[in-house]
C-alpha cells in the first residue's frame, strides 16, 4: 500500500499542473453530448500516461482501462465530464457550476498519482469519463454500450455545497433521491375572448393540473415531491382564449419504489384535470434518474479511505439529498457494487449557481481519497 505521506508528497510536486489542469477543463466548458474538446483533452492526458482508452463513434466520453494482473477483479471510476447552460453575467453559455471539471481532474490525478508512484493493479481499473451526466441519460447510454458489463466495483464523487459539507470532509455515500421530468402538451380550442364558451382555454386545464398535482399525497415518512415548474402558451394576443400549452412537472422522491408510485398519481392527476373542461393532453417523459442503492461493503471501504486521507474528524455519515444523479443506474442496472463519494469543498453559494466556486484543495483531498479507495478495494477483495 502506499502510503498517505507518499500520495501529499507527490501532490506537492505536482500541484502546478494540478491546477493547471482544472482550470483548462473549466475554461472548455462543453454542455451535454457536445463535450469534443473535453473528449480530446482527456484521451491526450490518457495517451501521456501509456494507459489504452476508447471512444465512441456516435457521442463522446472516454474509458481506459489499466490492467495490471488480468485474472483479478475490475474496479471502476467514474468522472461525469459536462457541463450546464447557464446565464452568467448577462451572457448565455455553457459553465462548470455543478464540479464536474472537479470531477474530472481529480479522477486523472488519482491515476496519474497511483501509476506514478509505481501502483500496480492486481486486476483492471477502468476509468470512465461519462458524457451527459445533466441529461440523465449519460449513464444509460454506456450501460447500454456495454462499458460497465465487466466491472465488479464502481466509484464515483461529487463536490458538496457548504451547508453540507466543509473543506477537510468527506462522506462515504451520497443517497440521492430518484428524479423524473415530465413535459406536458394541452389543446384546446381558440375563441374570442369575449366569447369564452366557444372555446377550451388550455390555461383553464394547466390551473386544474397544477391544483390536482398540489393535491396529491404520499406517505409523509418518505421524502417526495411533485410540482409544475414550467408553463408556456405561444399566444401574444391577449383577446384570445389559447388553444396550447405546454407544462413541465419535476418529480422527486426518496426511494425508488416512492417514486414509482408517484408517477403514476402524476399521470392519473394530470389525464383527470385535464379532461374537466374537454381539452386533451399528453404527457412524456424526458429525463429520470434512480435514487442511490447503499452498499454497505463499498461505503465501509470508502470510509477507511477517508479515515486515513483526512484523519477521524473528516468522515462524515452518508449524505442524504433531494437532488439526483445519474451515476446510479449503474448500480440498479447491473450487478455493480458502487458508491459516491461526497467531497467537502466550502462550496458557494451552491451547486447550479452560474457563479459556484469552492476551495481549491479539496481537490487534493478527493485525489487523495480516490486513489486510496482504489488500493482500499482490491486490498479486501484479495484477502
Amino acid at each position: 500500500m502506499i502510503t498517505i505521506f507518499a500520495y501529499r508528497e507527490w501532490l506537492k510536486k505536482n500541484k502546478e499542473q494540478f491546477i493547471e489542469t482544472y482550470q483548462h477543463l473549466h475554461s472548455i466548458a462543453e454542455i451535454s453530448w457536445e463535450e469534443k474538446m473535453t473528449t480530446e483533452f482527456i484521451c491526450q492526458q490518457l495517451k501521456e500516461l501509456g494507459i489504452p482508452f476508447s471512444t465512441f463513434s456516435d457521442h463522446t466520453g472516454v474509458v481506459a482501462t489499466w490492467t495490471g494482473d488480468e485474472g483479478g477483479p475490475v474496479v471502476g471510476i467514474r468522472a461525469d465530464i459536462d457541463a450546464l447552460w447557464q446565464n452568467v453575467d448577462g451572457t448565455w453559455k455553457a459553465n462548470h457550476s455543478c464540479g464536474h471539471d472537479a470531477h474530472s481532474t481529480m479522477v486523472l490525478y488519482a491515476i496519474k498519482m497511483l501509476k506514478e508512484l509505481g501502483f500496480s493493479p492486481p486486476g483492471t481499473i477502468k476509468i470512465i469519463f461519462q458524457p451527459a451526466e445533466e441529461t440523465g441519460k449519460g449513464a444509460k447510454a454506456l450501460i447500454e454500450k456495454g462499458v460497465v458489463d465487466d466491472i465488479t466495483y464502481l466509484i464515483g464523487i461529487h463536490v458538496r455545497p457548504i451547508q453540507e459539507l466543509r473543506v477537510r470532509q468527506a462522506s462515504p455515500a451520497i443517497y440521492h433521491g430518484a428524479t423524473m421530468v415530465f413535459k406536458g402538451k394541452v389543446k384546446g380550442i381558440q375563441s374570442h375572448a369575449a366569447r369564452p364558451h366557444l372555446g377550451i382555454n388550455v390555461l383553464d386545464s394547466v390551473a386544474a393540473i397544477i391544483y390536482a398535482i398540489n393535491s396529491i399525497k404520499l406517505d409523509p415518512t418518505i421524502s417526495s415531491s411533485a410540482k409544475v415548474t414550467m408553463v408556456q402558451t405561444e399566444g401574444k394576443n391577449m383577446n384570445i382564449i389559447p388553444d396550447e400549452a405546454l407544462f413541465g412537472i419535476d418529480l422527486r422522491a426518496e426511494t425508488n419504489e416512492a417514486m414509482n408510485v408517484l408517477a403514476e398519481k402524476v399521470k392519473k392527476a394530470v389525464s383527470a384535470a385535464a379532461s374537466i373542461n374537454g381539452s386533451e393532453v399528453e404527457l412524456e417523459t424526458i429525463a429520470s434518474t434512480v435514487a442511490a442503492v447503499p452498499n454497505r461493503f463499498m461505503e465501509d471501504v470508502v470510509a477507511e479511505a477517508i479515515e486515513e486521507g483526512l484523519g477521524c474528524d473528516g468522515v462524515t455519515l452518508p449524505l442524504v439529498t433531494p437532488g439526483g444523479e445519474d451515476f446510479h443506474f449503474y448500480a440498479v442496472c447491473r450487478p455493480i457494487q458502487a458508491t459516491m463519494v461526497g467531497l467537502g469543498a466550502n462550496l458557494e453559494p451552491g451547486l447550479h449557481h452560474p457563479k459556484m466556486s469552492f476551495d481549491l484543495s479539496a481537490l487534493e483531498d478527493g485525489v487523495v481519497i480516490l486513489a486510496k479507495s482504489i488500493e482500499k478495494v482490491f486490498e479486501k477483495v484479495r484477502s
